[in-house]
């Protein structure tokens, strides 16, 4: 743990205290009271940029409404753990849910938690196989608070490592292998996906349903109880009635039991079909 003598700039209990409060006002994120180092190391960098001594200085940026530090402000106090196929109970789970509407015209996905793409990729790649074909009927409408990780997963280009882990016969037919060793997203998978920064907490969503599935999984765990209900309540209404609602394996829904009932693993259906 860093000491305040060890510290390159000053950071006070009550800068702290201010910043947990902004981050919870815009974004509904609950810092714990025990992540003042990792507040000041991922903020200790906007410091540097801007030249200031102090996280009172940083403050006082904030505090003037500088629109493009606050969006920095927030990507710096994201987290952006993915990788493809993460939690892989639930494709197979929504590979049914896909084929059990072919031929319902177009189906519509959200993910709220699209970080650099892995997670709306791999439902990409599971309409496509549900389908058979590179171009299904489905529309994915991927979301993130964190512009930064939305503009790498525009690109779908990833590393050999991060690719790693799929089956060689995924990786041939749903990636191009680019000169540098590194691995795209065939293009038809990535028109089949909108990617657009939307904030849960805020008053609008600039997305509208119905929705045969909502994928927020691992997104949960930052907000409290009576964000998460919030958030919940504005969920429901955007799903049809077969529609489902998939978390983390860390979360349930029992606070919106009025809402959503548990269907499997931490995949929910609503409660009033």
């Amino acid at each position: 743990m860093l000491t305040p003598s060890s510290r390159e700039f000053q950071f006070t209990e009550q800068d702290f205290e201010k910043i947990r409060k902004k981050i919870y006002d815009y974004a509904g994120i609950a810092l714990s009271p025990t992540k003042h180092d990792m507040v000041y190391g991922r903020l200790a960098k906007r410091l540097r940029a801007l030249n200031l001594r102090t996280f009172n200085e940083y403050l006082q940026v904030l505090e003037r409404g500088d629109q493009r530090e606050f969006e920095l402000f927030t990507n710096s106090l994201t987290t952006n753990l993915t990788s493809f196929f993460r939690e892989s109970h639930h494709f197979p789970i929504l590979l049914d849910l896909l084929k059990a509407n072919r031929g319902a015209g177009t189906l519509n996905l959200w993910c709220s938690a699209s970080s650099t793409g892995e997670e709306p990729y791999s439902m990409a790649i599971t309409a496509c196989e549900a389908f058979d074909t590179l171009r299904p009927p489905v529309r994915i409408i991927a979301t993130d608070l964190d512009t930064n990780v939305l503009d790498v997963a525009k690109q779908g280009i990833y590393s050999g490592d991060e690719v790693q882990k799929l089956d060689p016969i995924r990786v041939r037919r749903f990636f191009d292998k680019q000169p540098d060793g590194r691995y795209q997203m065939k293009q038809e998978l990535r028109d089949m996906i909108a990617f657009r920064r939307l904030n849960l907490v805020e008053a609008s969503w600039s997305l509208r349903g119905p929705l045969d599935g909502i994928f927020c999984r691992n997104v949960m765990i930052y907000f409290d109880k009576p964000t998460q209900l919030k958030i919940l309540q504005r969920f429901a209404p955007l799903l049809k009635p077969e529609g489902l609602l998939f978390v983390g394996h860390s979360e349930n829904l029992y606070h919106a039991a009025e809402h959503f009932k548990l269907r499997g693993k931490t995949v929910y259906e609503l409660a009033k079909r």
